[in-house]
Order: structure tokens, then C-alpha cells, then sequence
């Protein structure tokens, strides 16, 4: 095996005579996930390699034990490079004498030569390796001898992907025969250094004058005694306007040329220059392209706020229309005369009266709209009365959709006993809270 070993560095001393150093790989840091098999190696020594590759079970990665390395390599030359490696995996180590009952950390140590048969120009480059390795299995040392085959690919410019199989054959009786299969990733350490560049020597010439010290030159200068910008052929600008501060009415404020470098004017003082507010004398809002917000109505409350923008109404009702206490007042007589069936929802007919008046009021006012509450007293569980003035109030919204009202003018609600109005101790106080109240609005 040392004649091997001997041989395979002879070879690799020969090609590397041949190298040109062109593409010498740079001095390059890998991580590798690495695989090791002791049970195909010992099949190997027990059976003969024929009988272990026909029955299938050198190739199980389930019996090998994973692990990680990292490494070193650094070109000797074009077909040739230095590699050390360091790795380690969790195992029980199969020899008699360091075998131990829990997996242990086993370090292994190489510095091994790689062979290419080509150099790192190309995208995929088969190598040879071997070389010598030292292992730590507890307090157990031991030493091997690497020998294996291998490629690398070029994924980009010095950046390769490293596969490796070696046949690690022991020295010393603290070793075990073992395959060690790696896949890993190589790249330089240090950034590549470049050529310095050649520095030409540049003839001394007399500058042209230039008296502002702007650096433009008297001869191209507008004004050669006051430092101005080039832009402007030498000229100051103080308010970056883009206008000579000889030329600008605003030299301190940015300004525009029609304006003979002042501002776009804003003459209600709103904020919206004159040039995009539709109403430039007026003070508005942008969102009126400069216009106060309007009021159709005129009645002094303007559109976004006024519900009834179309017919006048104080602001105290959303700028819609008062409703009038009559109507106001036949309505709540109405909801004073809705009676039920005790302890149910059903209507009784001396309710219809009152409530086809009502029926009439948003027939004739078809902006009005109204809200249905129900209300119970305290007697029996919560969650039954707050279900029955549900349905207590939706059965009269029910009753005046039947009459022909759309249903987008009525709203039901019940707050069951919640919101009384009377003593609920009282018999008197708690009919006053079985009740139904009904609101009107116009917005």
C-alpha cells in the first residue's frame, strides 16, 4: 500500500512539471456533507468484493453515518492540488478494540494530493487522491492512508462542487478499514489581486485662469468675478431655481421663468397655486381643484356634510328637512297603541289603525324612514326577552312592508329589558316597558 501511495506522488510530481501555473487553483476554503461506510468496507475483507457487490448492500446509505467536514486546498499546479480536511461524525467505531456501547465523536484529519486529468478551466474535472490521515475515536488514536477517486464542477469562476470517494486503509490497529464519500462546496478565501495599474505620467500644463475660483475658466465665464455654477455659464444662483439671481425677481425663494423666477402665485391664499385652482380668488380645497366644498341647497351646510343635499335643512339634522312635531306625534301615538299576544309576537287588530297611519305618513314623505325598537319588561330569562322584542319589532316592520314600504326605509331592533323607561318592581312600571317605540329620519 505504501508503494501505492509512493507511486501515485511520483506521478503526480511528473505532470505537475508540465503545469504552466495558468490555472492554478487559489488558496480555497469547502464545507462537505460526508458518509461513512465501515459495513461495506468490512463485507469487503469478510466476503471478497464480488460477493459484497452482488448482494447489493454497499451502496445502502440507511448503515452509513453522516457527518461534516470542512477543507483546505490550494493548487500546486495546473493538474495538482493540496487538500486538507477535517471532519466529523457521531458513530459507534466498528473495532474490537475501541468499539464503545453509544456513538462517539470520531475526527478524522488528511492531507491527501488530487491528480487532475485536466485543468480548472474546465466545467467538469475528474481527479485522483491520496495521501495520509491521523483519527480520534475517544482517547484513541489512529492512522490511515486515503486512496480514492473523484470530479469537481465548476459552477462559477473558482467556485466548485467537490465529489469524493475514498478507501481509507489503516496503519495503526486503532484504525478501521472504511469507505468516506463527500459532497461538498470549494471557493477562495481571499478576493483575486489585481494587477496594479500603470500610472502614466501627465505633462505639466499652466491651468487657465479663473478668477471666481467657480472652476470655469474667465474665458467661458458669464461672470468670471463671482463664483457661479456651470449650468448657468459660471452664473450664481442662490435659490437653485434654475435662474440667474441677475435675472431672478425671487432670487431667495425657487421660482419658475414665466414668472420671472417667483413662485407660482397663490392669490386666496388657500394653498392650491393659481395655476390648477378653479377658483383662484375664493379660498377651497385641493379636492375641488381649489373651490370651497359646495352646497347645492344653499342651506348653509355644505355637501359632504348635508344628508339632504337637495332640499334645505338646518345643520342640527344633518342639513335635511325638520320633520314636524304633528307628524312626529302621530307617529309615537302609533307605537303607543301596538299591542300583542301575551308572550308572543303576533300583532292584534286594534294595532292595524295606528299603524296604517303610519303606513299613510311614509307613503306621503317618501325621504322619511323609520327605525322599529322593541322592548320588554323584566320578567323571565334575558336571552327570551331580548328574543321576543326581536321579533315583537320585526313583526310591525313586517306589518308595514306588507302595506306596499319598501323594506330599505324600515329597521328592526330589540333590546329586550335593557332599556326601561319605568319601575320594573311595579306591574304599572313594567307595562309602560312592554312597548314599542318607532323613530322617524329623512337622511
Amino acid at each position: 500500500m505504501k508503494k501505492i501511495l509512493l507511486a501515485f506522488i511520483g506521478l503526480g510530481l511528473f505532470v505537475s512539471s508540465f503545469g504552466q501555473g495558468e490555472y492554478k487553483k487559489r488558496p480555497s476554503f469547502g464545507i462537505h456533507f460526508i458518509l461513512n461506510d465501515f459495513n461495506t468496507a468490512q463485507s469487503i475483507r469478510s466476503r471478497g468484493l464480488a460477493n459484497t457487490v452482488n448482494s447489493k448492500v454497499w451502496h445502502r446509505t440507511n448503515a452509513m453515518t453522516a457527518g461534516m467536514a470542512l477543507s483546505y486546498l490550494q493548487g500546486l499546479n495546473n493538474n495538482l492540488d493540496f487538500a486538507g480536511s477535517l471532519s466529523g461524525s457521531f458513530l459507534k467505531y466498528p473495532n474490537a478494540k475501541t468499539i464503545s456501547p453509544e456513538p462517539l465523536l470520531l475526527l478524522e484529519g488528511t492531507a491527501t494530493l488530487n491528480l487532475k486529468l485536466l485543468s480548472d478551466k474546465y466545467i467538469l474535472n475528474p481527479f485522483l487522491t491520496a495521501g495520509i490521515g491521523g483519527s480520534k475515536f475517544g482517547g484513541y488514536y489512529g492512522a490511515f492512508i486515503p486512496l480514492g477517486i473523484g470530479a469537481q464542477v465548476k459552477v462559477v469562476d473558482e467556485v466548485y462542487i467537490m465529489l469524493n470517494s475514498q478507501y481509507r486503509v489503516p496503519v495503526t490497529e486503532n484504525a478501521s478499514y472504511h469507505f468516506y464519500h463527500s459532497l461538498g462546496v470549494v471557493a477562495p478565501l481571499f478576493k483575486k489581486k489585481e494587477p496594479a495599474p500603470v500610472v502614466i505620467p501627465i505633462p505639466v500644463v499652466e491651468p487657465p485662469k479663473d478668477r471666481d475660483g467657480d472652476g470655469i475658466i474667465d474665458s467661458l465665464d458669464r461672470c468670471p468675478d463671482v463664483a457661479g455654477l456651470a449650468s448657468l455659464q459660471g452664473c450664481p444662483d442662490r435659490d437653485g431655481d434654475g435662474i440667474t439671481d441677475a435675472e431672478d425677481k425671487c432670487p431667495d425663494v425657487p421660482g419658475l421663468a414665466r414668472y420671472q423666477g417667483c413662485p407660482i402665485p397663490d392669490t386666496d391664499k388657500d394653498g392650491i397655486n393659481d395655476e390648477v385652482d378653479k377658483c383662484p380668488t375664493v379660498p377651497g380645497v385641493a379636492r375641488y381643484q381649489g373651490c370651497p366644498i359646495p352646497d347645492t341647497d344653499g342651506d348653509g351646510v355644505n355637501d359632504e356634510e348635508d344628508k339632504c343635499i337637495n332640499e334645505k335643512g338646518p345643520a342640527s339634522n344633518y342639513g335635511c328637512p325638520v320633520i314636524s312635531e304633528e307628524i312626529i306625534k302621530r307617529v309615537n301615538l302609533a307605537a303607543k297603541n301596538v299591542f300583542f299576544a301575551t308572550a308572543s309576537d303576533k300583532l292584534l287588530k286594534q294595532s292595524n289603525k295606528r299603524l296604517d297611519d303610519v303606513v299613510t305618513i311614509l307613503n306621503e314623505n317618501p325621504s322619511f324612514k323609520v327605525q322599529i325598537d322593541g322592548h320588554t319588561d323584566s320578567q323571565g330569562k334575558d336571552e327570551y326577552n331580548l328574543d321576543l322584542s326581536n321579533r315583537r319589532a320585526a313583526s310591525v316592520k313586517a306589518y308595514l312592508a306588507s302595506k306596499g314600504i319598501a323594506e330599505s326605509r324600515l329597521s328592526s331592533t330589540g333590546y329586550g329589558e335593557t332599556k326601561p323607561v319605568a319601575d320594573n318592581t311595579k306591574a304599572v312600571g313594567r307595562a309602560q316597558n312592554r312597548r314599542v317605540e318607532m323613530t322617524l329620519s329623512n337622511y
